[in-house]
């Protein structure tokens, strides 16, 4: 399957939006780790594009006393994929992430 072939303004729109998208992830990734955000929230907002789509090892790592290597032993211990998306978490996993850190 052949990527489409896209106008300069187009590719231009798409540069702006993937750079919004970036900044509004860092600045919740931000918010986690002062903790004017809590875990609960964030897994609230599953219908926001910018939640939906950021890596739960990201998420994870925002938090708190929460690094690369207790991330990957909790998401191996709850059974999530290292490369799930927020969006695609069930309430199992949710549950079980909001027990252990929230």
């Amino acid at each position: 399957m052949s990527l489409p072939v896209l106008t300069p303004e187009e590719k231009l729109n798409a540069l702006k939006k993937a750079q919004e998208m970036r900044s509004k992830r860092a600045e919740l990734r931000n918010k986690l780790k002062k903790g004017t955000i809590t875990l609960r929230e964030v897994l609230e907002k599953t219908d926001d594009e910018v939640v939906a789509r950021m890596r739960v090892t990201y998420l994870l790592q925002s938090l708190p006393q929460v690094g690369k290597v207790t991330s990957e032993k909790l998401m191996r211990e709850i059974g999530i994929n290292e490369n799930r998306r927020v969006q695609g978490l069930g309430k199992r996993q949710k549950e079980q992430l909001l027990k252990r850190l929230g």
